[in-house]
Formats: structure tokens, sequence, C-alpha cells
């Protein structure tokens, strides 16, 4: 709270504590649908990468989304992606890519058909061009976070 004018800084209405409140509920919300389902939120990312990459996906591109998309390390990737093979929900083939079996297309549709239902009740409502105005906000944040990551590490890999 510092004053400049006489009156109290403006503080802007939009900011990583209102970022991660949002993020942090929303992903509660998740978390109940994913222990429902008996999934780990780090396996509902293999299984939604894979399932949108056409069913199959190399580990390499697997663990770059999920490193760069989620901060985690490649041991975290490795261990979800482990984590799914041995439930059946996926297979490696020879060249260590991973491909969906048919119950793992069945858990990613109960999933996503989950989060479908709690998407139309969170921002059903709201209208469209505030949804879209959002989208680009946060997809800038994002990116001027990882820039700013990248130039703290010295490097444009987290870019």
């Amino acid at each position: 709270t510092g004053k400049e004018d006489g009156g109290m800084t403006s503080v802007p209405t939009l900011n990583g504590q209102v970022i991660g409140q949002a993020e942090r509920a929303t992903r509660a919300v998740l978390d109940v649908l994913l222990e429902r389902t008996r999934t780990s939120f780090h396996q509902w990312v293999v299984l939604n990468r894979v399932a949108l990459s056409g069913g199959t996906l190399s580990q390499e591109q697997l663990t770059r989304d999920m490193t760069h998309g989620l901060k985690v390390t490649p041991d975290v990737v490795e261990a979800a992606a482990g984590g799914v093979v041995e439930a059946g929900f996926a297979e490696r083939r020879p060249d260590g890519s991973l491909t969906l079996t048919p119950a793992g297309d069945a858990k990613f549709r109960e999933i996503r058909d989950g989060i479908a239902e709690i998407s139309a009740r969170l921002y059903g409502d709201i209208p469209a061009e505030d949804l879209a105005v959002a989208q680009r906000v946060l997809t800038t944040v994002t990116a001027r976070a990882n820039e700013e990551l990248a130039r703290v590490h010295g490097t444009r890999e987290n870019a």
C-alpha cells in the first residue's frame, strides 16, 4: 500500500494472486473428478496429450510438453507415463512412444466428458467475448512469464 500522489497506489485488478486463486480453485474441482476416476493429475495430462496427438506420442514430445507446460522435471513425466502404462491405459512401442489402449481411450473420454460438464458449470454463463479477452490476457502473461524464466535461467529452453 504505497502512496504516490496522496492516494493509494493502484493495484492491477488482474495479478498473480487472482490468477493463482482461480487456478487453485479450478484445479481442486478437477482433482475431485480425478480422484473419482482414480487418476493422478500428471497421469491425466499424459492421457490427454497422447489422445490429442491421435493416440500415439513420442516420449520426447511428451517430456517437452509437460516440462514446458507444467514446469515439472523429466522424472515426473516419466513416472506419470509409467503409471499410465502400468494401469493398462497405454503401451510403450519399441521406439519408446506411448500408444493409448482401448482402456486408456475410455479413461480419457470419461475424464474429458467430466471436465466438459464442470466447464459448462464454471464458464457456461460468461459471455464469449469476456472468455476470449481472458484467454488472450492469460496467454500473454504466460508467454511473458516463460520469457522471464528463460532470462533468469539464461536459456530460451523455457520460453
